[in-house]
């Protein structure tokens, strides 16, 4: 079995293959033991699991994944560190390895049918940092056949992940989460304790799926341009957020914001999912 936390063993695998990190796919291998060993535990995989990873690198958690007995899938975009991965993966027979790019697949094309409401998904992985944002949102919306994902993400991401109205951190993306699922950060990951070390801590992140939404809407394309229109311009109204970012002109926000009993200067940041939830009913009606 490989030690693949270790910095040399790392070295010398990228050097028998001539592979190079590559900083625009944000390849940062985990040589932090500890870290991959609670990821394992909150994600509570267990033998039989469906498990997807996205990004696997070399193999660093694929392997411990793949100690489970879980059935692990590993999506790895860089065609150049398959080679790596035949030789880190060879003893394992329960791990698929498919050379795609993630943001072009559907779960389906992935699972193959195998993934359902009776056998849900369990995500885990090392999240390549420029995209992940899309890929949680991805992932959000196949919520029906996912039942959790724990992730490494860029500590201020995880902030924002987990943030609640009316915190600084909060955003767009705090209340997808919020609608989708129950989020917490597990622990926060030093630079140091990667390979390269990038220039920022991360943080570990469970996003456990909600059997219903948080809330109740009725069109839910008008509710999330609402949230995404609400935080177009920071630090200013809700009136000129949605203005701005979701083309709805003053007055009608005011009438909203009178009819729902909110103060006309709320801003888009100080709403609660309920808020928008609201707001949602109310611009349906008169959009």
């Amino acid at each position: 079995m490989y030690k693949l936390t270790d910095p040399s063993e790392i070295r010398r695998l990228m050097t028998k293959y001539g592979k190079n990190f590559k900083k625009s796919l944000g390849q940062n291998f985990l040589t932090d033991e500890e870290v991959l060993d609670d990821i394992i535990r909150c994600s509570e995989i267990k033998k039989g699991d469906l498990v997807l990873e996205i990004g696997p690198g070399i193999g660093v958690l694929t392997c411990k994944l793949a100690g489970t007995g879980a059935e692990v899938t590993a999506v790895e975009i860089d065609d150049t560190l398959l080679p790596i991965l035949a030789e880190t993966l060879a003893d394992f027979d329960n791990v698929n390895v498919i050379n795609a790019d993630f943001m072009k697949l559907t779960l389906n094309d992935i699972f193959k049918g195998k993934a359902s409401e009776n056998r849900k998904i369990k995500v885990a992985a090392n999240l390549p940092y420029y995209i992940t944002t899309p890929i949680l949102m991805r992932l959000l919306e196949s919520r029906s056949v996912i039942s959790s994902i724990t992730v490494m993400v860029q500590k201020e991401v995880a902030e924002r992940l987990t943030a609640q109205s009316g915190n600084a951190d909060c955003g767009a993306i705090s209340l997808a989460v919020q609608y989708r699922a129950k989020a917490e950060i597990v622990r926060v990951v030093p630079s140091k304790s990667f390979m390269p070390a990038p220039k920022v801590d991360s943080a570990v992140v469970k996003l456990t799926i909600l059997d219903e939404p948080a809330v109740k809407v009725s069109d839910e394309k008008l509710f999330f341009r609402l949230i995404k229109g609400g935080f177009a311009v920071r630090r200013k109204t809700l009136q000129n957020s949605l203005l701005v970012g979701a083309g709805i002109p003053k007055e009608k926000t005011l009438a909203a914001l009178t009819e729902l009993g909110l103060s006309p200067t709320v801003r888009g940041e100080a709403l609660s999912l309920k808020d928008y939830a609201d707001l949602t009913e109310y611009f349906k009606k008169i959009l």
